[in-house]
């Protein structure tokens, strides 16, 4: 895939890319991953007040390029964007790309949490294992500059653990650290994660490309 425009040089002034996300969790953790990445992530101003992007896509790397694609032409600056979701494979793959509407359009991380355990009732061993996914894309004036995912193997245990994190957090136990991602420091869990390991690929490549 082309790059039109560079975004990025090591050693120069951070650049700053917007978030095209209303979740507080979720910028919080990109800007401890982005601290000494040669990123400054922000909030894209006023989102409510855009028209919104239908995530209805059927997976995550559509939702995410979407996102990314329909944000940026509001904006003359980077736009940073992830899907990302809980995947139980016991499950037939949900709550996957549905996660943050597992519940309901209302409802809380505590609903989701209490539904997910409530579908998981019986199961056990193997059955209860899971893996968290996360694709970000970036794009800038409507022309995507990189796609990249990952994801970290898990189990769901039966009951919420820790008060750190947001979403499935809680009741999700990452066997390298014998902890729910709820039990962990944000640098440990931004370690193991999902959504660091795809961040970290996402500089790795703006840097070897030169981007900026």
């Amino acid at each position: 895939m082309a790059v039109p425009d560079k975004v990025f040089v090591s050693g120069l002034a951070p650049v700053r890319a917007l978030l095209a996300s209303s979740n507080p969790g979720k910028l919080c953790e990109y800007r401890e991953l982005a601290r000494d990445s040669g990123f400054e992530v922000d909030l894209i101003p006023n989102l409510r007040e855009l028209p919104p992007f239908d995530e209805s896509a059927p997976t995550f790397a559509e939702n995410s390029a979407g996102k990314v694609l329909h944000y940026s032409s509001f904006s003359g600056e980077l736009i940073l964007s992830d899907d990302s979701g809980l995947v139980v494979p016991a499950l037939g793959g949900a709550p996957g790309v549905h996660s943050a509407r597992y519940a309901g359009p209302n409802a809380t991380d505590k609903d989701r949490v209490r539904k997910l355990l409530c579908d998981m009732n019986g199961k056990q061993g193997n059955e209860r294992r899971a893996r968290f996914v996360c694709v970000t894309a970036i794009a800038r004036r409507c022309r995507i500059l990189a796609v990249v995912s990952d994801c970290v193997e898990g189990v769901v245990t039966n009951g919420p653990c820790g008060r750190s994190g947001f979403g499935y957090d809680p009741i999700f136990f990452l066997p390298a650290l014998d902890r729910t991602f709820a039990e962990v420091s944000q640098e440990e869990k931004n370690r193991y994660s999902h959504r660091g390991k795809a961040f970290r690929k996402l500089v790795e490549l703006l840097i070897d490309r030169q981007i900026r």
